[in-house]
C-alpha cells in the first residue's frame, strides 16, 4: 500500500524498530495480509502511532495481542478498563500518570481502526466521547473523595452531600469528539452554603472551584506522559472572569439576565456528563427555557448570520480559509443550519432538542422543513469533512483543521481518505464545500429587501418623508380605495411604535419590516381592510423583536396574513390576542389542509410528550396552542374554500372531541397519582363518560361555540372507594375529577382558555351533582326530567371516556328516546318551550333578523326535529341513531313521517342559515342578518312550524 517515493522514512524507520523489539522479546507478529495492509496505512498517515509504538513497544504488542484493534469496544468497555488502570492509584501524581497512559493507549487503539478502515465514522467519534466522558467521571470521583477529605463536605440543609456536576459542551456534549479535541466544560454545583466540618471554614463556591482547579490539572496538565485532554472553560457565565464553579441559582440569574446570545447556541449540546442524577435533571430542566424558546424564534437566524459573519472575518484577516472547521463551507455551516432550526422551532418541537448534528439533520428532513436532497448532501459532507478533520489531526496528535500546503502533506491526506492524488481528492472537497456554502446562503439569505421599479416610494411612506400628495397619489395607484384613511393609519402606527420605547434592535427590525408589508398589502386582493387588520397585529406585537423577526426573514407568513385579514376580522383578532398563531401561517400546506382525527392526536401527542406529569400550567398552555392552531387552519381552509362549508363542524367538533379526552386522561392520571383508582365501577378503563349535549352533540360546532357537557360514572357501589394510600370515595373522586377537567378547560393562561363550558344540561341543572352515576342519570331521566332535557337529550352523545360505559349510556338514550309519548301534550310542551325561548332571547327586529331565535330560524327547525323524534322513536328506533339535525331529518324523509317536501324544504332552509351563522362568527358580525335575506327559506320553516306545532298535521 504505502509509495516508496512518498513514504515517511522515519515512521517506516521507527516500524523496523519495533520489529526487533518484538524479535528479541519473542512477540509474535501477525503474518496475514489484512495486518500487513492495515499497519502500513496507519504508519503512512499517523506519526503519532508510529512514534508511541515504537517509544512504548509494550502498548503496541499488547493492543495485537488482546484483540482490541479488530473489534470494537462495547458499551461500558471503556469505563471498566480504565477502572482496572486506576485500581491502587492512591495520589493525584498516579491519578495524572494512570489516566495518560490510558489515554495513549486507546488513542493508538482508536487511530488504528480509523486509518485502517476498521471503525466507520460513528464508531471513532463515540469512541473519542466515550474516552473523554469515563475520564472526567472517573478522575473526578478520586478527587472528589480526596477533597473530602482534606477539607470537609459540602451538604444540603438536610445533610445531603453535594456533588460537582460537570457539563460537556461543544462536540463532547454532542458525543462527537474528533482525535485531536479540546474539550469544553462547565462546572456547577446545586447551591450554595459552607462546609462546617473541614480544618477551615469554606463557601460551597470555594471548595467546588478548588475541586474543578484538580480535574481541570488531572486531565490538561502536561507531564512526561503528555495530557490526557486539553481542557477549556470559557464557556461558562462571565467567560475567563467568572468562577469556575457556580452554583445553580447564580448560573440561572446569569443566563435568564446577562447571558449573551452566542451561549445559546453552545448551550444547545450541553450535556451533564457527571454529577447527581437528579441535580443533572434539575440543572438541564433550569437551561432548557434559556435554550429553547416557547416562540418560534426567527431572530436566531439574524444572530447566527452576524456569527458567522465575524467568523469569516476573521478567519480571512489570518488567512484560515482553508481551515475545514470554520472556513466557506465547512463543518461549522453545517452545524449553525441544524442549530438554527433548533434555536427557531425547538421549543415547539422537542424533537428537534438533540446534540448530534446528523440526528438534527434526520430530523429537519422528516419533517419536511428542508429538502431531502439538501439534508442528504449535508450529512455526506458532514461525514466526509469529519474524516478530513480526523486524518489531519491523526498525523501528529494534533489540533488542527488546516490543509497542508506542502506536497507530501496533501498526498499524505489524500491517501488517509482513500484517493490517489490531492487533485482527486481536492475536487471531491471542493464539491462538498461548495455544497455547503450554497445550503448556508440559501438558509441564511438576509431577507430580501428588492422593490420593483418604482416602488421606492413604499419605504417613504413608512419614514414620512413625502408630501401628504405624494402619498396619497402611491396609495391610490397601489389600489386602496381611501389613500386619505390609509395614509392616516400608517402615521398612527408609525406615532403609536415610537411612544412604545422599542428596542434599538426592535426599531431596526421594524425599519426593515414596514416597507415589506406595504408592499405585500398593496398587492393583496383588499388593502383597505388588510392593512388596517394587519397594523393591528403588529402593533400586538412591536415590543416582541422575536416575532419582527419571524416576519423579517420569512414572507410568506406576510402574504398569508395580509390575504386572511382582507378576508375575515376573525384572524387579526386571534392573531393579535394570542401572537403564537403566527407560527401557524409559515407552511401554507399545513395552513390549508386542517387534520382529522388522528393526526390532531398525534400532534397533540408531540405538544405534551416532554412536559412533566403535574406541570398543568404548560398542559393548559399547549392544550389552548393546540386547539386555537388548529381553528386557525379550519379557518383558513374554510375562507379559502379548501373544504366545503358544511364539513367545517365536522372538523371544529373533532379538535374540540380530542381536546376534552386528552383533559379527561390527564386529569384521572392526576387524581390516581393521589387516590388511586376507583373500585366496583361500571366500565373497562376510566369509569367515566363525558356527553356533548347541544352543538357539541350535533356535531354542529362553529367557531368561538361553547360546550354543553354532562359528566356521568360507572360507580354501582355508594360505598365504594379509590384504592390508593390517600382513599377517597369513588363520588369524591369524579366530583373533583369534573372540578380539575373544567378547570384545565376553562382557566384562562396566555394562549386564553381552551373552550367554554355550560353544565346547566346536566340532572337538575346548576343545583345538580357535577357528576352523576349513570344508574342515577337513567333514573333522573325516566321519572324526573322534563319534556325539554328529553330534546336536549335528543343530541347528546358521548364524546370522551369509558367505551363501555359509553355504550351502556346509549342503551339509557335510546330507551327514553323510543319512549310511547301523547302527540298533543308533546307538542304542546314543545312549542310552548319554544314561544319561551324566543320571547326572551329573540334579538330580531323590523330591520335585523335573529338567525338562531327568530321565527323561521335555526331554533324552529331543530326544535321540529325533537319533537319528530320524540314522537315517532317509539314506533322507528331508527331515529334514534343519530344526533345531528341533518341525519335525523334524512331519516324523517326516508321514513316518511313528515309531510310532503317539509324535510328537504327544512335541510336546505338549515344548511343556508348555519352557512351564514358560520360566516357571520368569520366576520365578527352580530348573528343576524337584513331583514328581507332568506325570505323564501324563512317562510317555508314557518309554513313547516304550523303545519307540524300548530295545526298537527
Amino acid at each position: 500500500m504505502s509509495d516508496g517515493a512518498h513514504a515517511n522514512p522515519a515512521t517506516e524507520s521507527q516500524w523496523l524498530d519495533w520489529l526487533g523489539w518484538a524479535s528479541e522479546q519473542g512477540v509474535a507478529v501477525p503474518d496475514d495480509a489484512a495486518f500487513a495492509e492495515a499497519r502500513a496505512r496507519v504508519w503512512e498517515a499517523s506519526e503519532f502511532v508510529a512514534t508511541a509504538a515504537a517509544r512504548h513497544p509494550g502498548d503496541f504488542a499488547e493492543l495485537i495481542a488482546s484483540g482490541d484493534l479488530e473489534r470494537s469496544s462495547g458499551e461500558g468497555v471503556l469505563a471498566r478498563r480504565l477502572e482496572a488502570a486506576l485500581d491502587g492509584v492512591a495520589d493525584e501524581l498516579a491519578l495524572q500518570k494512570a489516566l495518560r497512559l490510558f489515554r495513549r493507549r486507546e488513542m493508538i487503539r482508536i487511530i488504528w481502526r480509523d486509518l485502517a478502515g476498521f471503525a466507520p465514522l460513528p464508531e471513532t467519534l463515540e469512541d473519542l466521547s466515550e474516552l473523554a466522558d469515563v475520564c472526567i467521571r472517573q478522575a473526578l470521583e478520586r478527587l472528589s473523595d480526596w477533597t473530602r477529605a482534606e477539607l470537609g463536605t459540602p451538604r444540603d440543609p438536610a445533610g445531603r452531600p453535594l456533588r460537582l456536576v460537570v457539563l460537556a459542551m461543544g462536540k463532547l456534549g454532542a458525543r462527537e469528539l474528533n482525535l485531536s479535541s479540546d474539550i469544553d466544560l462547565i462546572f456547577a454545583f446545586p447551591q450554595g452554603g459552607e462546609v462546617t466540618d473541614g480544618p477551615r471554614r469554606l463557601s460551597h463556591e470555594q471548595w467546588f472551584v478548588r475541586l474543578a482547579q484538580r480535574l481541570v490539572q488531572a486531565l490538561a496538565s502536561q507531564t512526561v506522559d503528555g495530557f490526557v485532554f486539553r481542557v477549556d472553560t470559557r464557556l461558562r457565565p462571565f467567560g475567563e472572569v467568572g468562577p469556575l464553579a457556580m452554583s445553580f441559582q447564580a448560573m440561572e440569574d446569569y443566563y435568564q439576565s446577562q447571558a449573551r446570545e452566542w451561549e445559546r447556541y453552545a448551550m444547545i449540546k450541553a450535556r451533564p456528563v457527571a454529577g447527581d442524577p437528579a441535580d443533572r435533571d434539575q440543572l438541564m430542566l433550569m437551561l432548557r427555557p434559556f435554550v429553547y424558546r416557547r416562540y418560534l424564534d426567527f431572530g436566531a437566524f439574524e444572530s447566527l448570520r452576524d456569527l458567522k459573519r465575524m467568523i469569516a472575518k476573521e478567519l480571512y484577516r489570518r488567512g484560515m480559509e482553508a481551515n475545514i472547521k470554520l472556513g466557506p463551507g465547512g463543518i461549522r455551516e453545517i452545524e449553525f443550519i441544524g442549530q438554527a432550526f433548533q434555536l427557531v422551532r425547538g421549543g415547539r418541537d422537542p424533537d428537534l432538542q438533540v446534540r448530534p448534528i446528523r440526528q438534527v439533520l434526520a430530523c429537519l428532513a422528516d419533517k419536511q422543513l428542508m429538502p431531502a436532497d439538501a439534508i442528504a448532501q449535508l450529512d455526506a459532507a458532514y461525514v466526509f469533512l469529519r474524516l478530513v478533520e480526523n486524518r489531519l489531526q491523526a498525523y501528529r496528535d494534533k489540533q488542527t483543521h488546516k490543509l497542508p500546503e506542502d506536497a507530501l502533506g496533501q498526498w499524505r491526506l489524500a491517501r488517509s481518505m482513500g484517493f490517489a492524488d490531492w487533485p482527486i481528492f481536492a475536487s471531491v472537497l471542493q464539491a462538498h464545500r461548495r455544497l455547503v456554502q450554497q445550503q448556508f446562503d440559501h438558509v441564511f439569505a438576509t431577507p430580501d429587501s428588492h422593490e420593483e421599479p418604482g416602488e421606492s416610494s413604499l419605504n417613504g411612506l413608512w419614514t414620512g418623508t413625502h408630501e401628504a400628495v405624494h402619498d396619497l397619489e402611491l396609495l391610490d395607484r397601489a389600489g386602496f380605495s381611501d389613500p386619505a384613511a390609509a395614509r392616516l393609519r400608517i402615521e398612527q402606527f408609525r406615532e403609536t411604535t415610537a411612544r412604545k420605547g422599542l428596542s434599538s434592535r426592535g426599531r431596526d427590525r421594524l425599519a426593515q419590516l414596514m416597507p415589506m408589508v406595504l408592499r405585500v398589502i398593496a398587492t393583496s386582493e383588499q388593502p383597505d381592510l388588510a392593512l388596517k387588520r394587519v397594523l393591528r397585529v403588529l402593533e400586538s406585537v412591536a415590543r416582541r423583536t422575536a416575532y419582527l423577526a419571524m416576519l423579517v426573514e420569512s414572507p410568506d407568513i406576510l402574504a398569508q396574513l395580509a390575504r386572511l385579514s382582507g378576508m375575515s376580522p376573525w384572524f387579526t383578532d386571534k392573531i393579535s390576542r394570542h401572537p403564537l398563531l403566527l407560527d401557524e401561517l409559515i407552511d401554507p400546506r399545513r395552513l390549508y389542509a386542517p387534520l382529522r382525527r388522528e393526526d390532531l392526536e398525534s400532534e397533540l401527542d408531540a405538544l405534551l410528550s416532554h412536559l412533566d406529569a403535574d406541570d398543568l400550567e404548560q398542559q393548559m398552555e399547549r392544550l389552548h396552542q393546540f386547539a386555537q392552531g388548529n381553528m386557525l387552519r379550519v379557518a383558513a381552509a374554510d375562507l379559502t374554500e379548501a373544504i366545503p362549508l358544511m364539513v367545517v363542524s365536522d372538523y371544529l367538533t373533532e379538535i374540540a372531541e380530542v381536546a376534552i379526552a386528552r383533559v379527561l386522561r390527564l386529569a384521572f392520571a392526576h387524581l390516581v397519582r393521589q387516590h388511586g383508582r376507583p373500585t366496583a365501577i361500571l366500565g373497562e378503563d376510566t369509569g367515566f363518560l363525558v356527553l356533548g349535549y347541544g352543538k357539541l352533540g350535533g356535531i354542529e360546532l362553529g367557531y368561538g361555540s361553547d360546550l354543553d357537557l354532562v359528566f356521568l360514572h360507572g360507580t354501582e357501589q355508594v360505598s365504594a372507594m379509590t384504592d390508593g394510600t390517600k382513599s377517597i370515595s369513588n363520588e369524591q373522586f369524579y366530583a373533583r375529577l369534573g372540578q380539575r377537567m373544567i378547570h384545565m378547560m376553562t382557566t384562562r393562561t396566555a394562549s386564553g382558555a381552551l373552550y367554554e363550558i355550560d353544565m346547566r344540561l346536566r340532572p337538575d341543572g346548576n343545583k345538580g351533582m357535577l357528576a352523576r352515576s349513570l344508574q342515577s342519570f337513567a333514573s333522573y331521566q325516566e321519572s324526573d326530567a322534563w319534556t325539554w332535557e328529553h330534546q336536549a337529550l335528543v343530541r347528546a352523545r358521548p364524546v370522551a371516556g369509558d367505551r363501555l360505559l359509553a355504550e351502556r349510556f346509549g342503551t339509557v338514550r335510546r330507551a327514553i328516546l323510543c319512549r310511547e309519548r301523547d302527540p298533543e301534550t308533546l307538542r304542546d310542551e314543545v312549542r310552548t318551550m319554544r314561544e319561551k325561548m324566543r320571547a326572551t332571547l329573540d334579538k330580531s327586529h323590523d330591520e335585523r333578523f335573529d338567525l338562531k331565535q327568530g321565527s323561521g330560524g335555526i331554533a324552529d327547525i331543530e326544535f321540529m326535529v325533537q319533537y319528530a323524534v320524540l314522537r315517532w322513536a317509539v314506533a322507528h328506533p331508527a331515529l334514534a341513531d343519530w344526533t345531528d339535525n341533518v341525519r335525523l331529518l334524512e331519516t324523517l324523509a326516508r321514513l316518511g313521517l313528515l309531510p310532503g317536501q317539509a324535510a328537504e324544504n327544512l335541510t336546505d332552509a338549515y344548511k343556508a342559515l348555519r352557512a351564514v351563522y358560520h360566516r357571520s362568527a368569520l366576520q365578527e358580525q352580530p348573528k343576524t342578518i337584513p331583514a328581507d335575506q332568506f325570505q323564501a327559506e324563512r317562510d317555508r320553516v314557518r309554513e313547516w312550524w304550523r303545519a307540524l306545532m300548530e295545526s298537527g298535521e
